[in-house]
């Protein structure tokens, strides 16, 4: 029993009531019943997080979410993060936060993990770190690959938030579960890369699958160009990612005094 998850369980789905959200989740049996697993998820808006534990409610689960230290830290979401026994990471020392997921894995957690490490802010799948496919690999468990479509139209980095009654449509997609690699003679069947690469593609398939039936509105921001919206392509999205970081960087150098 977890009262506290419950319980934020329970406000968030009165909050959703509240916004008029409207969940269309396929692909929820591929959620396991018991044991450990790395939940994949793509990001692309700042409460897609909350969405994407719907899925694992139908074998009464919940998940573990890897999130950056910064929200632990602050007093009022950090209590509730601890209580909820997601997993900080610091960006700075990131192996800790690592053994730490994998031994969530390793006691039979569901671990919720963000491989393209930031929100996409063309809405298509970025390029993956290794983490999520290192962590199954070395705990021994499957991944599992889960996409939200919709949660960048409620809030999303660089337009304001849309929080209100809103009636907006978010689709939720799991798919099948990817096995962990091999192990024979010390060597594995599928390294890092291989599997991340695979993980990537799945993801993006099940992405295509979910945008069919979804309706996009042309011309609009979190629609992305390849369907006829204004959200950047993602290559020009790396780009600004890759600026965002340089000026990040320097403010840190010029803070430090060099």
């Amino acid at each position: 029993m977890e009262p506290v998850y419950r319980t934020i369980i329970g406000l968030a789905r009165t909050v959703f009531f509240v916004q008029g959200l409207k969940f269309d989740v396929k692909g929820d049996e591929n959620i396991p019943a018991e044991g450990g697993a790395v939940i994949a998820i793509n990001h692309t808006g700042y409460m897609d997080f909350t969405y994407a534990g719907l899925p694992a409610r139908t074998p009464k689960r919940y998940i573990r979410f890897m999130a950056k230290k910064e929200v632990f830290d602050d007093k009022i979401s950090g209590p509730i993060m601890r209580a909820l026994k997601h997993i900080p990471v610091d960006r700075s020392a990131g192996a800790d936060s690592y053994q730490a997921a994998v031994e969530y894995l390793r006691r039979g957690e569901l671990v919720g993990v963000y491989p393209e490490a930031t929100i996409s802010r063309s809405f298509e799948i970025k390029e993956f770190k290794s983490g999520a496919a290192r962590m199954a690999i070395e705990a021994g468990v499957p991944i599992i690959p889960m996409v939200i479509w919709g949660a960048q139209r409620v809030w999303t980095k660089g337009y304001p938030k849309r929080l209100g009654r809103t009636n907006t449509p978010i689709s939720i997609a799991v798919g099948e579960p990817i096995a962990p690699p091999a192990v024979t003679d010390g060597t594995i069947a599928e390294p890092a890369a291989e599997l991340t690469r695979r993980l990537r593609s799945t993801m993006q398939d099940l992405l295509l699958e979910l945008q069919k039936d979804y309706v996009h509105e042309p011309g609009a921001y979190w629609v992305p160009a390849r369907l006829g919206g204004s959200a950047p392509t993602l290559e020009e999205a790396d780009a600004m990612d890759a600026a965002e970081a340089e000026a990040k960087a320097a403010k840190r150098k010029s803070d430090a005094g060099e």
